[in-house]
């Protein structure tokens, strides 16, 4: 496929337009010549880009006849209302410079693809993850496409999540895509993107890069792909996740999202569309918009990275396995956080949304490296649990300040919440934690190796509250402390060191029942 550039599409567009005869707006013209250089004007398709027609024919048209030849489907200035959009292979959608690719709202009797029947056949995972074909651009069994800017893809006309039964023709997606592979979309901007602004599921060697989405659901949720790799690019999704790493059972088996990359990235939870438009509005506590793995976790998690992350008014990292699969070998490196709700939090659980028979997961050998958090809501401090009798296994967290707003006690907070063990897994799910900086519970091999943890007003919960947990290792750890707070309170901890450390002098316990240091 040509790799063309944007000047040289501004230049081929111009000429073929110059040089050929347009059809008829809006109307089934027969198929014009290719122009030059494999260039597929949509307008020359038909397309009348006044934001009321639907193009939806006309752009279609355009791609159908990109994938004959191979070639680039381009959108000039223009604003293009537009149900589903079928893409091919071998096809590049090129949207110019103050070109918008409109999802229209339906309307006489006319609207987006059916979800397909039965989609995943399974209800292992919501409706959203079970079909692709109800979305304003789609595509199925793929190789060898783009999608790219410097244009807009606004999904205004989508709704933000359920099913068809009781609106047939609504969309809920801006961009899915199913078992494809070699993907690249970059460089756009994307604006109310449904229930998800980009869902593939299990596409392989799948690239995403300078892409700006300002959305009312989800981000980007990557379903059971294997070579991914997101960079320089800003979500802002205040009501829900702004990247989501899953592995669900939508293909009908179990699949790994596997050999992962974000880096260079920011993500935030400002009002919807004030990032787009510059104001940056922001509320309290409580927006979402993070990095998130698991909460679709029949297959694992294998090899991700995760590298120069900016995180603002949001939550924070999350990584979650609860029903069955594996998620090891992660690296966090190099990520600031403001104003956020649980800087850092590990999950194994047992919800086993899936088929019958299947093994809790494992969670182990993360390590996360050079953070830092301020301001963050003193409800949710950090936490690392797994359930009785399977372990968080192998975690390290080196180089990190730990900044809390504080400002509360142990007044009506448990001691030991309650284990939830086959609840969706969410930071809020265990209420206001009985720490101020982290809460360990049924972990095995973890070590904190220069972090501090502070707060802003006097907290007098301990800093540390550790329960079943075996071989931990604090060394160079600060942390501030009430006058009659303890620092570290332990509850069946094996193996317990604290080296170099302040408030509390080096230690070692072979066994601990109930300590308070």
């Amino acid at each position: 496929m040509d790799r063309v550039s944007r000047r040289r599409i501004v230049t081929l567009g111009a000429a073929s337009a110059a040089g050929m005869a347009l059809p008829l707006a809006g109307t089934a013209a027969a198929e014009p010549a290719a122009p030059a250089g494999k260039l597929f004007d949509v307008t020359e398709f038909g397309a009348r880009g006044d934001g009321v027609t639907i193009d939806t024919a006309a752009i279609n048209r355009a791609i159908d006849a990109a994938a004959k030849r191979g070639g680039t489907v381009f959108f000039p200035a223009g604003v293009y209302a537009s149900y589903s959009v079928h893409l091919k292979s071998n096809v590049a959608l090129y949207l110019g410079h103050n070109a918008t690719l409109l999802a229209a709202a339906p309307a006489n009797g006319k609207g987006y693809d059916p979800a397909e029947q039965p989609g995943a056949g399974n209800n292992y995972q919501d409706f959203g993850h079970s079909h692709w074909h109800n979305s304003l651009i789609w595509g199925e069994n793929l190789v060898d496409v783009t999608i790219g800017g410097p244009g807009t893809i606004d999904g205004r006309g989508l709704v933000s999540g359920g099913s068809q039964e009781s609106q047939p023709l609504q969309g809920n997606k801006a961009i899915a895509l199913k078992l494809c592979r070699n993907v690249v979309i970059r460089d756009v901007t994307m604006v109310n993107g449904g229930h998800f602004c980009i869902l593939p599921t299990g596409v392989d060697n799948f690239r995403i890069d300078n892409v700006v989405m300002d959305t009312n659901r989800d981000g980007i949720d990557i379903d059971c792909c294997r070579g991914v790799r997101i960079s320089n690019t800003t979500v802002n999704s205040p009501n829900d996740d702004a990247f989501v790493l899953k592995a669900s059972y939508a293909l009908g088996y179990a699949r790994d999202t596997a050999n992962f990359t974000i880096d260079n990235c920011f993500v935030s939870g400002y009002d919807l569309g004030t990032l787009v438009n510059g104001t940056y509005r922001t509320a309290a506590f409580g927006r979402t918009g993070r990095i998130k793995c698991g909460t679709e976790s029949n297959g694992g998690f294998k090899n991700i990275a995760i590298s120069n992350v900016v995180f603002e008014h949001c939550r924070g990292l999350a990584f979650e396995t609860v029903d069955g699969g594996g998620l090891e070998d992660v690296t966090v490196s190099n990520i600031t956080m403001r104003d956020v709700q649980m800087p850092i939090f590990f999950r194994l659980g047992s919800r086993m949304r899936g088929p019958a028979g299947m093994a809790v997961g494992t969670l182990r050998r993360v390590s996360i490296a050079n953070l830092i958090a301020h301001n963050a809501d003193p409800r949710y401090p950090s936490a690392i649990a797994g359930i009785p009798g399977h372990r968080v296994e192998d975690v390290r967290i080196s180089n990190v300040r730990h900044h809390m707003v504080g400002g509360l006690s142990m007044n009506g907070v448990p001691e030991n919440p309650p284990e939830a063990e086959n609840a969706y897994p969410e930071p809020t799910m265990f209420g206001t934690l009985p720490a101020y900086g982290f809460f360990l519970r049924h972990v095995e091999g973890v070590t904190l190796d220069n972090v501090e943890v502070r707060y802003e007003q006097q907290d007098t919960r301990p800093a540390f509250a550790l329960r079943d947990v075996v071989d931990a290792d604090f060394h160079h750890v600060k942390a501030d402390k009430a006058p009659t707070a303890p620092t570290f309170v332990l509850d069946d901890v094996t193996d317990f060191r604290v080296t170099t450390s302040r408030p509390v002098a080096d230690i070692q316990l072979d066994q601990a029942g109930h300590t308070e240091l």
